[in-house]
């Protein structure tokens, strides 16, 4: 599954809506951190197809949904499950880090 790029007019049909695991990567182009992390939520969309919804946000495009979600540094990964908030990551995390946060779905799955 392709990583989708969500937006405040397709935030709630993309993330809310969804029946399985959301990690939405809350970035920016000029972010070093942002591109190096980029590539892992790649990996990950092609390993977890179908199980894990993966969204990117551009904070410097959709600064409402940064500012609703409390996102102070990027990048900021947002894990949402059935409409709600699961957990949180701030800065560049390895898969394993976000393996271990998307964990935090499994009871309800």
């Amino acid at each position: 599954m392709a990583v989708v790029t969500v937006t405040n007019d397709n935030f709630e049909q993309e993330v809310l809506a969804c029946k399985i695991p959301v990690l939405i990567d809350f970035w920016a182009e000029w972010c070093g951190p942002c591109r190096m992390q980029s590539p892992v939520i790649d990996e990950l969309a092609g390993e977890l197809d179908g199980k894990v919804k993966f969204c990117k946000v551009n904070v410097d495009e959709e600064s409402a949904l940064a500012l609703k979600y409390q996102v102070m540094s990027i990048p900021t990964l947002v894990v949402m499950h059935l409409g709600q908030f699961r957990t949180k990551a701030v800065g560049l995390q390895s898969k394993e880090a976000l393996l271990a946060l998307l964990k935090t779905c499994e009871t309800e799955a």
